[in-house]
């Protein structure tokens, strides 16, 4: 069987970025990593996306306390 070389490896990708992180954080204590990761959730690339994600799920549970 002939297999062809991938275009793209989403696990290369993955690993690299979690590298990228790690390098940043290594020497944070856990209230600053908390910190940095929820700022560039807030402002990062894919913001606009974890929003959508994080929105409606927000909403319902005000829904539900308010009852």
């Amino acid at each position: 069987m002939n297999k062809k070389k991938k275009k793209f490896d989403c696990v290369e990708m993955k690993n690299k970025i979690q590298e990228k992180i790690f390098s940043k954080i290594k020497d944070m204590n856990p209230d600053e990593e908390l910190e940095y990761l929820s700022k560039r959730m807030e402002t990062g690339s894919l913001a606009a996306f974890w929003r959508e994600l994080v929105e409606p799920q927000n909403r319902n549970v005000k829904k539900a306390a308010n009852g």
